[in-house]
């Protein structure tokens, strides 16, 4: 960003130093462009402290997320571990077949609706 904002600077200089006259066509053109070009790097170092205030508390929102997952879902440790999980030792057909218990809970005849 700094190598822009010189580098208008130069430009800026060299058209006062070279004595541009801002009253012909030519002059007005470059005096213009040379302040416009001033103007965008502005806006760019306006855009890129932003950019970086945003990053910063993003990094904090994240922080502060990373502990209420803590503090909800509890230590890693716990979780299960799905490479150790052998998918043909498990029977799905358990969990598909309802039971004929009537005072069970599983709510298998409102699935069957």
């Amino acid at each position: 960003m700094d190598y822009l904002l010189q580098k208008v600077a130069y430009l800026k200089g060299l058209t006062e130093g070279l004595g541009v006259d801002d009253s012909t066509k030519e002059g007005k053109v470059l005096v213009q462009i040379i302040e416009t070009l001033e103007a965008f790097t502005n806006v760019l170092e306006d855009v890129i402290d932003d950019q970086a205030d945003l990053e910063e508390y993003v990094n904090f929102i994240d922080e502060d997320l990373a502990d209420v997952e803590e503090d909800f879902y509890g230590d890693d440790d716990d979780d299960f571990d799905y490479d150790d999980f052998d998918d043909e030792d498990y029977d799905y057909d358990d969990y598909l077949d309802c039971c004929d218990d009537e005072e069970c809970d599983c709510h298998c005849e409102e699935d069957e609706e």
